[in-house]
């Protein structure tokens, strides 16, 4: 049987407050305009730089800018904290959080730590407190994505075989990453990672592979990362972070995309992240061929909202709704530790130039 493809998620709740922090470009360009979208509540807003706290306030009709995100964190009539900062100085946002009775959840940013074993320890008091902890994975939310699940769910590919996620794309590396010595597998790969075991279940094992991108002008040692998963049902799946993607001067005619496929017993489906063409607000792609649902004709659904920012809409509700209806978050800390496991087994790949099953972390 065909579905009827629901790339966007429902907003089933909206009314809880919160409170933001971060001003940077993830938060005042991409969340907060999701928000508004939406009609969620942001009553107040926190930043390093009280100066770009209050911009973005004033762009979004946020009422309340406090001096520091410790002071948000204690406003008692914030329900829901909002963490847009860097991995180094989150965890003890989150930890404050943990403490104050009035908060209800926390949105945290991803990476969750730096380390495998800091968002283990994280996770655990997040457990302990009782309160909804989530963390930011919004790749899930991106429209193709949530389309490719359902068709997957729906058996219309039979067993998947092969899936690839190819990017060739150049971000925009924060200037605090250059202290961390972790950079595309912990930043960027990170999405990938945690959207395959969205699609797919948990890996057995990774091999990852990487080496210093050109263009980069810190020292790093991950800067084009390749890592190969493999599956208990015989799936295998390729994530390509390739933040190199050619010269990029005024005059050359470069070539950027994310682009993704999976292949099955029954058809196979690709598509493209519409990221790159941020802010020009693109729609991601997807196109599907079944011999159970399609006669082996290409299928191609279509949708007119975006990954940046729209996606992010889910983000915040799926947490809204864990709170409302008293259910485990879709993106709970506790899943997000599998990822970080994931990150971490990649590193260690890394260093010993080998597969490394994701039993050997305890999740």
């Amino acid at each position: 049987m065909k579905i009827l493809p629901q790339p966007d998620v429902p907003i089933r709740c909206k009314e809880f407050r919160i409170g933001a922090i971060g001003a940077g470009f993830i938060m005042s360009e991409v969340q907060l305009e999701a928000y508004r979208e939406a009609n969620f509540s942001v009553l107040a807003i926190a930043s390093r730089t009280r100066s770009k706290a209050e911009a973005a306030a004033k762009r979004y009709g946020i009422l309340t800018v406090h001096d520091t995100p410790e002071d948000l964190i204690r406003d008692p009539r914030v329900e829901i904290v909002d963490i847009a900062f860097p991995p180094d100085i989150q965890p003890g946002l989150i930890r404050l959080a943990l403490q104050q009775p009035h908060i209800k959840g926390i949105l945290a940013q991803k990476p969750l730590a730096l380390d495998f074993v800091t968002a283990r320890e994280l996770a655990r008091e997040c457990r302990t407190s009782g309160k909804r902890v989530s963390v930011n994975q919004n790749m899930r939310f991106d429209q193709s994505m949530r389309v490719l699940k359902q068709i997957l769910d729906n058996g219309e590919l039979g067993l998947p075989v092969l899936a690839t996620i190819e990017m060739r794309a150049i971000p925009h590396w924060q200037g605090f990453l250059k202290q961390y010595g972790r950079l595309t597998l912990l930043n960027m790969s990170i999405h990938h990672l945690d959207v395959l075991r969205f699609l797919f279940g948990e890996p057995i094992d990774i091999f990852s592979a990487a080496r210093p991108d050109p263009r980069t002008g810190f020292a790093h040692t991950d800067g084009i990362v390749c890592s190969t998963l493999r599956f208990q049902n015989g799936l295998m799946a390729v994530s390509l972070e390739d933040v190199w993607s050619g010269p990029r001067e005024a005059n050359f005619a470069s070539d950027t995309y994310i682009k993704w496929r999976v292949e099955g017993t029954e058809g196979l489906a690709q598509g493209s992240i519409g990221w790159p063409d941020y802010p020009a607000g693109s729609p991601s792609t997807l196109r599907y061929c079944s011999r159970r649902t399609t006669d082996g004709r290409w299928i191609e659904p279509t949708w007119g909202t975006c990954w940046f920012p729209q996606a992010f809409a889910g983000v915040m509700e799926q947490l809204q709704w864990a709170l409302k209806s008293n259910q485990p978050p879709m993106l709970g800390v506790d899943d997000n530790l599998r990822t970080m496991a994931l990150v971490e087994a990649g590193y260690r790949s890394m260093a010993e130039r080998r597969a490394v099953l994701l039993a050997e972390f305890e999740v």
